[in-house]
């Protein structure tokens, strides 16, 4: 599978003479140096008020190097590190604290114990009746609020009584950054970053040294070992039930991987996750469960938000739908299987979006590949990025329509094969085509890069074709209110004619949906397969997308809208964009009975969950190019892959980032991806991000991808990295 090379913008070196810094945080003392790293500590420890702050692996600087305020930097302290290169070793070197258990207990937060409620597994939301216990959140308080500060800066919680697993405490207001478009970083940017030659030659002999040794195997296996080939051999008249050939990539060099793939998980995917612990007695062929179990720390999973969780507010409505309705609607939406709960959940996933109406499908792949064809049949011709998803290039493969692919995020190659594909027409008979549909995604699930849309918007306004926007992972963890791409770059979604995006990864639900104009949509509800054919979406998954994504709107009461959001009647975009895309989500869009708390139904903790994921978001990314490794994708991406490359450097990667033995560190969860999802020789592993984890979460990940990276010769980024010659004080990082 052709696909092109992948570009990210490497960052300019940083110097000991420029020191940028950003407001104190509410627990920082009067020094800022660059302090070594804390002692890696389990991620489900007890408190503990006696441990000292610590700046952390980046510090607390301002993300932003434009608006961040300038002042000289302080001299290391005798007891401080002089380099970011010294505490790093530092820290690994230090003795860590055993893998415990979560406690239950109470405790009251401070800003002096500031580091450790960073360690601490407490819910923002989590408590004995599901709402915090915040003060002055009476109802006038509370309508206020929601009308006149729903953008307003995150209530920061400091006394939450329990401790939770599932979503990690932060109390720190600088451990937040706003997800917005900022025109002096390139969307993509044109720099191709490779690694050294002898990488890319290794990698290279590796695959032909593993190719060259399955074609022996198979070769004298056939005639000495044939009870072993049997599924690939004809037998008593019938054909090979596999094909030898399509078959090979699987068994002589996915299968010795195969114990890095598809592990066995139990409970919530939060934070942290549990891992069924497996053998293997036949060389990975095939697995047995041994019993035991293992927590680790979660970076594989699309919890974007956090919103994946057992209890709460939306756990709690969840609760309630399935004592109401049960647990299926046991028809397609056509029959019987539409309930009061779709419609609620298409008119507020509308309103969300800023669209005039949606259609929920009950499967993520299926919105497109069943939707696609009902956009475009034959005389069509639908141009998509070469990297779209899988889902997207099934459904324009039973469109029957002309199909044609320009580079990765490139809009000079895009406005070339417009112009091409305009002025020759319909192959043969050089007709105009029917429409042209240009399908994108948001953002590229395994590349972590944002779509151009400005660029593709002022492409769409000069040659008028159709624009088909997969958001599925931008939906929810883009933009500073959620509202993914559009609401990131500041564009009018109504711009895009279709909009698409999935409830799996930052809503915590399931399904996906389209949204676009009434028309459209009326006619989907009609042509569309999956409305015809398909299960309808169950009501506990409806129920949480319409709590999970009133949470990030935050509820208007059932009043009329207070003046101060009126604007100028002249202006109809800017009201209708205001009004749709930003504002609360009306009452009538929840059921009666839902009750949220308090800190969900104002859009409290939606904010601050959508700031803390763009925090961590950029503050991994910039350390892992800071410690030389090779990242792709924005660093605005909740999604963060980091190159490989050699094959065995896959299983090695991941089973020393779990097993993490020596000196008792907390094992890590990843996921690493290769072919044919990524182009042969472009291996890597993909971290997720999340809402729920802390700052200390993030360093623990540096500190362990520093190790490894070291132990597997990953750092091949030169420039910009920390070095022991670069003096770094918590001032000076720049992201």
């Amino acid at each position: 599978m052709g696909r092109a090379g992948r570009r990210v913008s490497p960052q300019s070196s940083s110097s000991s003479s420029s020191s940028s810094s950003s407001p104190s945080s509410s627990s920082s003392s009067s020094s800022s140096s660059f302090s070594p790293l804390p002692p890696a500590l389990p991620l489900h420890s007890p408190l503990n008020t006696s441990s000292t702050q610590h700046p952390g692996l980046l510090g607390t600087a301002a993300l932003d190097r434009d608006t961040a305020q300038t002042r000289a930097p302080e001299s290391p302290t005798p007891d401080t590190p002089g380099t970011a290169r010294d505490a790093l070793i530092n820290a690994i070197t230090r003795p860590r604290h055993s893998n415990a258990e979560v406690t239950y207990a109470t405790s009251a937060h401070s800003p002096e114990d500031e580091l450790m409620s960073d360690q601490s597994t407490i819910s923002s939301y989590a408590s004995s009746n599901g709402t915090l216990s915040r003060q002055g959140s009476d109802d006038d308080i509370a309508v206020e609020r929601m009308y006149r500060g729903y953008l307003e800066k995150p209530h920061v919680q400091t006394n939450l009584p329990y401790k939770h697993r599932e979503f990690g405490h932060c109390n720190n207001p600088n451990h937040r950054w706003t997800s917005s478009y900022n025109p002096a970083e390139p969307v993509h940017p044109e720099e191709e970053l490779e690694p050294p030659f002898y990488i890319l030659l290794t990698t290279y002999l590796s695959y032909l040294f593993l190719i060259s040794l399955g074609h022996i195997r198979d070769f004298f296996g056939k005639k000495f070992y044939s009870q072993n080939y049997a599924h690939l051999l004809p037998a008593n008249g019938y054909a090979a039930l596999n094909s030898d050939f399509d078959s090979f990539y699987t068994r002589r060099l996915k299968t010795r991987l195969d114990d890095c793939f598809s592990r066995p998980v139990t409970g919530v995917p939060g934070r942290s996750i549990m891992l069924l612990d497996r053998y293997s007695n036949d060389a990975r062929e095939s697995f047995n469960l041994s019993g035991t179990q293992t927590r680790a720390l979660n970076v594989s999973s699309y919890n974007y938000l956090g919103f994946a969780s057992s209890s709460g507010g939306c756990a709690d409505a969840v609760a309630d739908s399935i004592r109401r309705y049960g647990v299926a609607g046991a028809a397609p939406r056509h029959d019987a299987g539409t309930l009061d709960l779709h419609h609620q959940a298409e008119k507020l996933t509308a309103r969300f979006v800023g669209a005039e109406a949606a259609l929920i499908i009950s499967m993520g792949f299926a919105t497109n590949s069943t939707t696609i064809p009902a956009f475009v049949q034959k005389g069509c011709l639908v141009i998509s990025d070469e990297l779209n998803h899988a889902s997207i290039r099934n459904g324009v493969r039973l469109s029957g329509a002309s199909i044609r692919t320009f580079k990765h995020n490139d809009m000079k190659s895009l406005e070339k094969l417009l112009r091409d594909s305009i002025s020759e027409g319909q192959p043969r008979t050089h007709r105009p085509w029917k429409k042209i549909l240009v399908i994108v995604e948001g953002l590229f699930s395994m590349e972590g890069t944002l779509v151009n849309l400005p660029a593709l918007m002022e492409l769409k306004r000069r040659y008028k074709f159709y624009l088909y926007v997969d958001e599925a992972h931008s939906i929810g963890a883009m933009g500073p209110n959620g509202r993914g791409v559009c609401d990131y770059f500041g564009i009018d979604p109504r711009e895009v004619d279709i909009l698409m995006g999935t409830f799996t990864k930052s809503f915590g639900a399931a399904g996906g949906y389209i949204a676009g104009s009434k028309e459209v949509i009326d006619s989907l509800r009609v042509r569309c397969h999956a409305m015809c054919y398909a299960e309808a979406m169950s009501p506990p998954i409806l129920t949480q997308i319409i709590a999970s994504m009133s949470a990030i709107m935050g509820v208007a009461p059932p009043l009329a809208p207070p003046a101060d959001l009126e604007e100028d009647s002249s202006s109809a975009v800017s009201v209708w964009s205001r009004h749709q895309s930003f504002g609360p989500a009306p009452a009538s869009t929840l059921p009666t009975w839902m009750q949220l708390p308090v800190a969900l139904s104002n859009g409290t903790e939606g904010r601050e969950r959508l700031r803390r994921l763009a925090f961590n978001s950029r503050y991994l990314s910039s350390g892992l190019r800071k410690l030389g490794f090779i990242v792709y994708g924005h660093r605005d991406s909740p999604i963060i892959p980091l190159l490989l490359y050699n094959p065995g450097k896959m299983g090695m990667f991941s089973r020393m980032m779990l097993e993490r033995v020596g000196a008792e560190k907390t094992p890590i969860a990843v996921v690493i991806v290769a072919y044919p999802a990524t182009p042969l020789i472009q291996s890597r592993v993909r971290f997720c991000l999340s809402a729920s984890h802390t700052k200390t979460d993030i360093d623990l990940l540096l500190r362990a991808c520093d190790e490894v990276g070291d132990i597997l010769d990953l750092k091949w980024y030169r420039n910009d990295r920390w070095t022991p010659q670069i003096s770094m004080t918590c001032s000076s990082v720049r992201y």
